[in-house]
């Protein structure tokens, strides 16, 4: 056996792992990032993972007791991750349901539900997968490997939660001066439009926590997403505006707004339809290896061939196949109370467990490839909503009001069980990393499930009453975009009633196309730059001021990479420890940026909802406009890229 593949703690050494302390803990987390991820995610359109912010924070707290160990660490982490994954596939979906108008709000018990069912089967449809997928196949899994390794120096602790804490307080502070004392505008924007045939416009939204989504995922994914933009932005507005110019005189900045919000955006829809069908036809082969590995296992538990080693434990087969079962009766009931017919109801259940079984297994694989940040969650979500509706379309017809609905409710469990699975096959590859009990990990996993899936309901209408889900209206001018929210209800009602824009549709989904087989050249090639197309999907659905802000980040990512290849250490193993601590450290303000600002974003939700007014703590009656903005976001932005090359330099 390798050095890597031997467990830090060795298989004949028990320590606690599920204490009580490590339960409350990991509960408490889950539910807190679950909120913070889904403000967030309700924001921006993308998530990222909180596996090391959560271990960080664990070690800190834990270092609070007199006995405490790395595997409780490691379990606490385990479920606090859980509830930020579950968030995803929560937002993606449940607000489409009222951005159609068919929940006027978050029943509790309903949402509580299908989060939980859909959760509680991505632990279960994971734990046959872990064997095949992490012990034989030695699959990557970065942020699993990388989430230990942080565990294992953890005597850094106190230092790394400094830079955390650091983040948590500016992004906090930078969110309560613009959105609380309005002090400056939340986006600088500029737009002319000559002879109402040339439009050019540019916006950056000042958020902190957008530039630190583009830190974290790096440049190639950050350009990526920026070209979505450049392509509605820069080339199909104005083009659209050419041929049609402005008869209605409007604004040139609320003129591009409006034209891409009611044709253009569309473009992302045909583009993510395209993009998830295909990155299900590209991964047959990962389907294939996934579910036999599956089979294998089943096969193996039920004829008593496995393992003793205590690594090598998992729940026992015959709960996970009864939780299965458990878990898909609350799922049947709440489809049978909002379409109120037993064989369709029965159908969409059967449909959620096959679906989501097999896009469970496609996470956990791609989670092993290329990491659960870069899991195509959002292509997952719409080829399963794509699918139910036209197999409901042929059972209920095209009239029916309740159709996009039923495929939205069956798309939710499937993006829960999928997010939550590619989570979950990261930790525990930390885990065995580490030499946890696997059971025990599934087993909080469950716990950080349990958690969040009772505080979305919650966090999602706070966030809906307070902002408004959707693009901004007079009502709601600072609402949440919501962005994969909105792609599922236009797929979903589009296919039952038509009404969107078509042209845009194919236009999109052809675009997609040229984008694949540019992606299969550079695959050819052997060229380390791919085109993956739900990178780009994503930027063409997101408002530009989005965009360019991720960009923004992933430019300082570049920078500090850039920073360390011109001072490298000649010491290759000197080199590579002092590029981890200044990744971790850059990753940690990041991610405290974006918990800081998520937190103050949830927290002034509360008395906005009881005020009825968001300028409740304005300091004047005008902002002073975008500039404060721009200077603040832009001294963050050097400020992060001097900690994480100081980081390279010095111990």
């Amino acid at each position: 056996m390798k050095d890597e593949d031997k467990p830090y703690i060795k298989p004949d050494i028990k320590l606690p792992e599920t204490t009580v302390k490590a339960f409350i803990l990991g509960a408490i987390l889950s539910a807190a990032l679950a909120a913070a991820n889904a403000y967030l995610g309700l924001f921006a359109g993308l998530t990222v993972s909180a596996s090391i912010p959560a271990a960080v924070i664990s070690m800190a707290i834990l270092k609070l007791f007199k006995k405490n160990n790395i595997l409780e660490n490691n379990i606490v982490q385990t479920a606090a991750s859980a509830g930020e994954s579950l968030a995803a596939g929560v937002i993606f979906t449940f607000p489409a349901l009222v951005l159609m108008g068919y929940w006027s709000g978050f029943n509790y018990l309903e949402t509580s539900l299908i989060a939980l069912s859909g959760g509680v089967l991505g632990v279960l449809f994971t734990i046959p997968l872990r064997s095949a997928l992490i012990v034989k196949q030695k699959l990557k899994f970065p942020e699993g490997v990388a989430t230990s390794e942080v565990l294992k120096s953890g005597e850094e602790g106190g230092k790394a939660i400094k830079f955390l804490a650091m983040g948590a307080l500016l992004g906090a502070l930078v969110k309560l001066s613009e959105s609380g004392l309005k002090i400056w505008d939340a986006v600088f924007e500029k737009a002319t439009l000559a002879a109402d045939k040339a439009y050019l416009y540019f916006g950056i939204n000042l958020s902190p926590a957008l530039m630190s989504v583009g830190y974290i995922v790096g440049l190639r994914i950050a350009s990526l997403v920026f070209a979505g933009g450049v392509i509605s932005w820069w080339i199909a507005i104005p083009i659209y505006l050419y041929l049609n110019g402005n008869p209605d005189g409007v604004e040139p900045v609320a003129l591009g707004s409006a034209t891409w919000n009611s044709n253009i955006r569309f473009l992302g829809v045909g583009a993510m339809v395209v993009g998830g069908l295909w990155a299900l036809i590209n991964l047959k082969g990962a389907i294939g290896t996934a579910l036999n590995a599956g089979l294998k296992a089943i096969k193996n538990k039920a004829s008593g061939t496995v393992t003793t080693l205590r690594t090598e434990k998992d729940t026992p087969m015959q709960w996970v196949i009864m939780g299965v079962g458990i878990m898909v009766v609350p799922i049947f009931i709440i489809y049978l109370r909002e379409i109120e017919e037993v064989p369709i109801s029965g159908l969409m259940a059967i449909i959620m467990v096959i679906a989501g079984f097999l896009f469970a297994a496609v996470a956990g694989y791609m989670a092993g490839l290329v990491g659960s940040s870069n899991n195509p969650i959002s292509g997952v979500s719409i080829a399963t909503i794509l699918t139910s509706s036209l197999i409901l379309l042929a059972l209920l017809g095209s009239g029916s009001e309740k159709g996009p609905a039923a495929a939205i409710l069956i798309g939710s469990v499937v993006a829960c069980a999928a997010a939550i699975a590619g989570d979950n096959m990261q930790d525990l590859k930390a885990g065995h990393l580490l030499g946890a009990t696997p059971q025990r990990q599934q087993i909080m996993q469950m716990v950080g499930v349990v958690a969040a899936a009772f505080a979305m309901p919650l966090i999602l209408d706070l966030l809906n009453e307070a902002y408004g889900f959707g693009p901004a209206t007079a009502e709601k001018p600072n609402s949440l975009q919501a962005p994969q929210a909105t792609l599922m209800q236009s797929v979903a009602v589009g296919v039952f009633g038509g009404g969107l824009p078509w042209v845009m549709v194919y236009f999109g989904m052809g675009l997609a196309v040229v984008i694949i087989i540019l992606d299969k050249m550079q695959e050819m090639r052997q060229s380390e730059f791919r085109i993956p197309v739900l990178a780009v999907a994503v930027g063409l659905y997101l408002p530009f001021e989005l965009d360019s802000a991720i960009m923004l980040g992933g430019i300082i990512a570049w920078l500090v990479g850039k920073y360390q290849k011109q001072n490298q250490l000649q010491d290759e193993g000197q080199h590579k420890a002092a590029k981890q601590r200044s990744e971790r450290t850059g990753l940690l303000f990041a991610s405290g940026l974006i918990t800081g600002e998520a937190l103050i974003g949830i927290g002034l939700a509360v008395p906005i909802v009881l005020t009825e007014s968001d300028d409740f703590m304005a300091l004047t009656e005008e902002t002073f406009g975008s500039l404060p903005g721009l200077v603040v976001i832009l001294a963050i932005c050097v400020f992060l890229y001097r900690i994480a090359v100081k980081a390279y330099r010095t111990e």
